[in-house]
């Protein structure tokens, strides 16, 4: 497989260019472009069939969190398209002694040909899109986590041969995964509850425009606080840790408040026969996921962590040439 695979490819072709900032700006047609691709790139790794279709180009990665999944799966990606990264940490930069983003943006534009960003706040992903030339991608913030998302839909794509019309429940805080689960789950047509405590629900600005997509595309978004209720019939459940990044002085009244939102072997049990488990990882097992079900018969969180590097390469791909 080469470059000229994705030219002639007429929904990956219009995909050269762009951003990746939330997968709010991208169809259900263009997702399921990009994890067609992703699987196709898998079994080309599995084989050991080259995919050079990004030779000689480079990926900037500013990090200003911390990373295992998505550093390894973009470095590496882009070493088996036949490009090269380069790691920035945020505080080796002139960013950390006051060098503006859209400075920074301007300049980076010049030296290589993507950037992904691993940060705090949307706004400032925002901002490299806007003054930067070059594709900028999402690799985190704390409103939104597309490139999971990406994977986690093309794992459930492998196991189930479809999207449309399975059920996903997310139970546990209603963060920046959710959000984006919501968001690409409802895109594919997807029935999709997210369960949480009353007090740490997904953002209502979410809600509202996934409740308004669903309208579109045929797929539904529910909010629930019961998980048992929540996991019946369910196709796909999905959890996280409930303290994230940054969220440590609150660790105590979180974990009192998630109680009972653990994914174990009773919810799972009320979920459809055929069920799988996600975990975006990394994982405090015990917690929101016991041990019986993270590494049982049903789980495909190894698979899903796996998929992030295939969906990175997708995504890269697509966006970079």
């Amino acid at each position: 497989m080469g470059p000229d695979y994705l030219a002639a490819h007429p929904v990956l072709a219009s995909l050269q260019g762009r951003d990746f900032l939330t997968l709010r700006d991208f169809s259900p047609e263009e997702i399921q472009a990009l994890v067609d691709l992703a699987c196709e790139l898998k079994r080309l790794q599995k084989e050991g069939k080259p995919h050079r279709l990004l030779p000689g180009k480079t990926l900037a990665m500013l990090f200003y969190k911390s990373s295992t999944r998505t550093r390894i799966s973009f470095e590496v990606g882009i070493y088996q398209l036949g490009g090269h990264a380069v790691v920035l940490n945020a505080n080796e930069l002139q960013l950390g002694r006051g060098e503006t983003i859209e400075d920074t943006a301007r300049v980076l534009s010049r030296f290589v040909d993507g950037l992904m960003i691993r940060t705090f706040a949307q706004r400032d992903v925002e901002l490299l899109a806007e003054y930067a030339d070059i594709p900028i991608i999402n690799g985190l913030t704390d409103l939104y986590h597309p490139c999971q998302v990406l994977a986690d839909l093309q794992t459930i794509y492998e196991r189930f041969g479809a999207l449309k019309g399975l059920k996903v429940t997310y139970i546990g805080d209603g963060n920046n995964m959710a959000h984006s689960l919501a968001i690409g789950c409802v895109k594919m047509g997807m029935e999709t509850v997210i369960c949480t405590p009353p007090d740490y629900k997904p953002l209502p600005e979410v809600i509202a425009y996934v409740e308004r997509l669903a309208a579109e595309t045929g797929g539904s978004i529910a909010l629930q606080d019961d998980p048992l209720e929540a996991a019946a019939g369910a196709h796909v459940l999905y959890t996280d840790v409930w303290v994230s990044m940054g969220q440590e002085e609150e660790a105590a009244r979180r974990r009192a408040a998630f109680a009972g939102f653990q994914i174990n072997g009773e919810t799972l049990a009320r979920a459809d026969r055929s069920a799988i488990v996600l975990h975006c990882l990394p994982a405090h097992r015990g917690e929101e996921i016991t041990d019986e079900v993270m590494d049982g018969p049903q789980s495909a969180v190894f698979d899903e962590a796996e998929n992030r590097l295939h969906a990175q390469k997708a995504l890269m791909a697509a966006l970079m040439r």
